[in-house]
């Protein structure tokens, strides 16, 4: 059985608990880092809750904090079939785009998402984040057998971009870095025993001022768990507590022209066709706006995998 934790402010800092329905039932102070918490895969959350006189302190009201406080944040790109062919990719000749995002980015699951005053393309990205629950210290070959070794939690996250930073500039790491782009939580949700391989079951959503935007399975992804860590192992260390964005389904604001407008568009200066491709995306009401209310989910239909809800305002 899976388990909620749950990282919160209290009046001597960030501290952990474990969520049982409306409550949560705090954790030792020891426990300071997402590695703290997924040493014993939340063994210690597991014996907590076991303990019917364990006291608990109201969810509502607590002032939650992103679960994955240091974490490097390494993307994948284009990852949804849904999201290729709406962007006029052919997603069965794909190679897995990946990249980073800056740790600064991260807020809390619920607050504000902050647009700086100079982006005038600022769209969301609902996607599953991975969380390590082992170090990867060199190549190995991840296969979805051996997937729960590595896979110590699931979490909801926003990959926020803007889009008029990430491509005219070609600044992927800059458009998706700024203060408040990247909202995680509210649940580290840790699967228990054979529910990591549930992953393609986890259904996300995402709608903004109520309408919905964005609903696919998980399963819709081209390159899933186990070959995007097969895949960053040959590339880099990675450590317990680092956090993989897979990848978001179809239904962003982001519409690319269509073919005959990029040939024409094809004939400009690229300075020209940028302003072009700014100005036209800009007429689209699909963008966020200050005030607009993004709220995002990820759970399973039966709901045993439940990563919980996030919701922000736009300033």
């Amino acid at each position: 059985m899976s388990v909620n934790l749950i990282r919160y402010e209290s009046g001597d800092g960030a501290r952990w608990g474990v969520l049982r329905g409306d409550l949560v039932l705090p954790l030792p102070a020891a426990y300071v880092s997402t590695a703290d918490v997924l040493a014993d895969r939340a063994e210690a959350a597991r014996t907590l809750l076991a303990d019917a006189d364990a006291p608990g302190l109201p969810r509502d009201g607590l002032r939650l904090l992103p679960p994955v406080p240091d974490a490097r944040i390494l993307c994948q790109g284009a990852n949804y079939r849904s999201h290729m062919i709406e962007s006029g990719m052919n997603p069965d000749r794909a190679f897995n785009m990946l990249f980073t995002k800056s740790t600064a980015s991260l807020t809390g699951p619920e607050g504000e998402i902050v647009r700086p005053g100079h982006v005038r393309l600022l769209d969301y990205e609902v996607e599953l984040g991975i969380v390590l629950g082992a170090p990867i210290t060199g190549p190995v070959t991840v296969t979805d057998d051996d997937l729960d070794t590595y896979v110590g939690a699931f979490v909801l996250a926003d990959d926020v971009s803007a889009r008029d930073v990430q491509l005219p500039q070609g600044q992927w790491y800059k458009g998706k870095s700024y203060p408040t782009f990247c909202p995680a939580g509210p649940y580290l949700c840790v699967p228990g025993p054979g529910e990591v391989h549930r992953w393609r079951e986890l259904r996300l959503t995402l709608s903004v001022n109520g309408t919905l935007r964005q609903d696919s399975l998980a399963g819709d992804m081209v390159f899933g768990p186990a070959a995007t860590l097969t895949e960053l192992s040959g590339l880099e260390r990675l450590d317990v507590g680092d956090l993989i964005l897979t990848g978001t389904p179809g239904g962003c604001a982001l519409r690319p022209p269509g073919a005959a407008a990029q040939r024409l568009a094809g004939l400009l200066p690229e300075e020209k066709r940028w302003e072009l491709f700014v100005t036209t995306q800009s007429r689209s009401s699909a963008y966020l706006r200050p005030g607009d209310l993004v709220e995002a989910s990820i759970r399973t239909a039966d709901g045993s995998l439940d990563l919980g809800v996030q919701r922000h305002r736009v300033r």
